[in-house]
């Protein structure tokens, strides 16, 4: 849990190291869930094993431990993902602005170099403006030489008049971007604030269901186990018959992760969150999705549960928090929880919710 806590505020300095930044974020998901709600549902979980005054109530049953731990590690998940997206998004925008700065330094240059040379052209006016025009021509040895320089000057200082309008207009449109993505980005990161603080509610939820846990006797805590959804007979990687070489790579990838970690916000390579393996996987087949169960679902075409081929990304529950990678004959590889390995479970395990074929 150290591991979930530390890289939670690894991805909180990523934002608050970087100042201004891009576009402001769509709507941070209608169903993002305050510190303060993710409270009180921990006090409604709490008094159905505890009493009003306090006192331990009769032992809860087996199901009744196994109930509510599977719904602490939902909303666990759930407040991951929307980590997980305002991080992402915090990193994109920290990359627009290094981008705009950039741009700004470039403009800039460019504006004061046009400001040197009309700064010279404004003195050798004023050195010839002493002298009547008229009178100018009337005394110059090369009248038409005279007449071409004035033209060439009253030119140039036309052309650099207009860039150094221009200039000007570039570099304030520049600066009010660069303010509005330092707006974006303070937002992003008050967000991201308010996230790690939900993470900090699931974090105490996670230590009392520990501690349920822990009460349990050994032959109940083995039936939970049991009944984690692990399929008895799995599927090998030979077994699987992918459609097409993309969908082939994806699945071989997930194969080879078998066993490793669930870490909130991991995506490899030595441990995984349900999304971040799903990403990894497709990126192994060249595929870019994106870093959340929320976009991901809509980075394909989306298949019925009766058309499921191998390699398509299968979500599950309605708040779409998790997803696991299908390998055929009603099974799936996935990163299921913390405290539980990488692994193949049935399909069924969970209530299906969507699917989507990346290729």
């Amino acid at each position: 849990m150290r591991k979930q806590r530390e890289q939670g505020e690894q991805g909180e300095q990523l934002v608050q190291g970087a100042r201004g930044k891009h576009r402001k974020p769509k709507a941070l998901w209608p169903h993002i869930r305050t510190a303060a709600t993710l409270a009180m549902a921990g006090t409604a979980a709490t008094t159905s094993v505890l009493t009003e005054t306090g006192h331990a109530a009769t032992r809860p049953t087996t199901e009744q431990v196994k109930s509510e731990v599977a719904d602490l590690y939902r909303q666990a998940e759930q407040a991951t993902q929307q980590y997980d997206g305002v991080t992402a998004d915090a990193v994109h925008t920290r990359t627009e602005l290094a981008a705009l700065q950039d741009e700004l330094a470039r403009r800039t240059e460019s504006l004061n170099r046009s400001r040197d040379q009309l700064g010279a052209l404004a003195a050798a006016r004023y050195r010839s403006d002493g002298i009547d025009p008229a009178m100018q021509l009337i005394v110059s040895s090369n009248p038409a030489q005279y007449l071409e320089k004035t033209g060439m000057l009253s030119r140039a200082h036309n052309a650099e008049a207009a860039e150094l309008t221009s200039l000007a207009t570039q570099q304030r449109a520049a600066q009010q971007l660069r303010d509005k993505a330092a707006a974006d980005l303070a937002a992003l990161s008050a967000t991201q604030r308010a996230l790690a603080a939900d993470r900090r509610v699931i974090d105490d939820k996670l230590a009392r269901a520990r501690h349920l846990l822990d009460e349990l006797t050994p032959s109940q805590a083995a039936g939970i186990a049991s009944a984690d959804g692990s399929v008895a007979h799995p599927l090998t990687v030979t077994d699987v018959h992918a459609p097409n070489a993309r969908a082939a790579k994806a699945v071989a990838f997930a194969f080879k992760q078998l066993g490793k970690a669930y870490v909130w916000g991991a995506t490899g390579p030595d441990a995984y969150d349900c999304s971040g393996l799903a990403q990894a996987a497709w990126a192994a087949a060249g595929v870019a999705l994106p870093r959340t169960t929320y976009s991901q679902i809509n980075a394909g075409i989306h298949v019925p549960e009766s058309q499921l081929q191998p390699g398509d990304l299968v979500f599950f529950y309605s708040g779409i928090s998790h997803v696991g990678i299908y390998i055929g004959d009603d099974e799936i590889i996935h990163a299921p929880r913390p405290g539980a390995p990488i692994r193949i479970a049935s399909l069924s395990e969970m209530p299906f919710a969507g699917a989507t074929r990346p290729a």
